[in-house]
């Protein structure tokens, strides 16, 4: 679990395994590459093991998967 690891205030560095995640560099967040946005480490749900990549929920997942914005977002 996450909230095992000791955290700065920064932005982290992380490798995406499959199933779960090694911290590099330890920090509180890690930024969604689609949206920029800071993800808690203790919220992050969704990231790519290929492309070593945090999002910030499903429905960003899918914009990078598609390359579309959000109805209503772009």
């Amino acid at each position: 679990m996450m909230n095992k690891h000791e955290r700065g205030g920064g932005e982290a560095v992380v490798q995406y395994l499959d199933s779960n995640l090694r911290i590099i560099k330890p920090g509180a967040f890690v930024r969604c590459a689609v949206t920029g946005k800071p993800i808690p480490l203790d919220e992050l749900k969704y990231w790519s093991v290929e492309l070593q990549e945090a999002y910030a929920s499903p429905e960003v997942v899918m914009m990078r998967i598609t390359g579309k914005t959000l109805p209503g977002k772009g």
